[in-house]
């Protein structure tokens, strides 16, 4: 595990709520809010209903909204937790409360943020730095990329990326810890990775105004001395397709910083073929479980479909999960570019990180 001195500390990013003594909730279903002004009540609120609105005021100190929260987190089903809204400490009237209610979050990700329905402390108390795992050209087996991935510990408790990452959505946080994933990843790589590529995994649906949410990380590349164009960020197919609208506009910004882009986990289905021609991606991923069902003859088909499609499009093609010599046989013969996987290397610590505290 890396030393600690070499760990990035993040808790500042997560902006834990204090307690709330006024608090707004809105919902268009009158019954979910009479049942919500009924609990209210019996723990000592003073309550002001309104058509869609419900107003409370805690004369404990925000103790009361603390136990509320707890109540309605074991009361309401995710579905009437979702279609409640909530503002807590919100301005006095006006358009200034109309535009909080209209952006306020709803009562899930509240939940979620005060660590009443997800463990926040895997956030505000982590350690967090990057991995990188080498990425080969398949014909001589030289470096010619590096994929940085997220991890983190909470308490010398290593704690995976998709732990981080679900309670980060849970918690309404995913475009911050998308960001620090980003900035981590060029910051590591900084001072080792010379003429290599860097490839970064960025989800598109954290990415809400790419000018104002990329800007951190465009600057990390400047200070880094990392040239834009040896910045490869990674889509996975399944986020890709949420929406396919805000996913082309934001590869539109990330190709105007001049970054590449990688479209992650590419199977041979026709939707991974219409993805393929409406991202024309700069790399293409073989998805892991598909190189290693080789060499079954119907996979060896996707792979070749995948491959050649890929280089119409003009892109370079890497196999994950490359973990025998066979493999890496199979998907040279196949037409692959470029190899990944344990048979290359595992996901490290960067060099100076390595020498200095035991290899995990």
């Amino acid at each position: 595990m890396a030393p600690p001195d070499r760990r990035l500390r993040r808790r500042e990013y997560w902006h834990l709520p204090a307690r709330a003594t006024h608090v707004l909730l809105a919902t268009s279903d009158a019954h979910l809010l009479t049942e919500v002004a009924r609990t209210a009540r019996t723990l000592g609120l003073q309550v002001s209903v309104s058509p869609d609105l419900l107003d409370l005021d805690d004369e404990d100190g925000g103790r009361g909204v603390e136990r509320l929260f707890r109540r309605l987190a074991r009361a309401l089903t995710t579905a009437e937790a979702e279609d409640l809204r909530v503002a807590t400490d919100p301005p006095d009237g006006g358009s200034a409360l109309t535009a909080r209610l209209l952006t306020a979050p709803t009562l899930a990700v509240e939940l979620a943020r005060r660590g009443v329905t997800a463990d926040i402390g895997l956030l505000t108390e982590a350690e967090l730095w990057s991995v990188y795992q080498p990425i080969v050209r398949l014909d001589d087996r030289a470096v010619v990329a590096q994929e940085a991935l997220l991890r983190g510990a909470v308490g010398g408790r290593e704690i995976g990326a998709e732990d981080l990452f679900f309670v980060a959505e849970s918690a309404g946080w995913l475009p911050r810890l998308d960001r620090i994933g980003r900035e981590s990843a060029v910051t590591g790589a900084a001072a080792w990775l010379g003429g290599a590529d860097l490839f970064v995994n960025s989800d598109p649906a954290s990415v809400h105004r790419p000018e104002v949410s990329l800007a951190g990380t465009a600057q990390a590349l400047e200070d880094a001395g990392i040239h834009p164009s040896r910045m490869v960020v990674e889509v996975g197919e399944v986020s890709a397709v949420r929406d396919r609208g805000h996913l082309l506009s934001v590869l539109e910004h990330h190709r105007s910083l001049g970054w590449r882009v990688a479209l992650d986990d590419v199977a041979a289905g026709w939707s991974s073929r219409s993805l393929l021609t409406a991202v024309r991606p700069d790399v293409v991923k073989l998805g892991r479980p598909l190189v290693q069902a080789l060499p079954d003859d119907g996979a060896r088909t996707m792979v070749r479909s995948v491959v050649e499609l890929a280089h119409e499009l003009g892109a370079q093609v890497v196999a994950e999960g490359v973990e025998t010599e066979r493999t890496a046989d199979e998907v040279t013969r196949l037409g692959a570019d470029l190899g990944q996987g344990w048979l290359f290397g595992r996901p490290v610590p960067p060099p100076a990180t390595v020498s200095a505290g035991p290899s995990r």
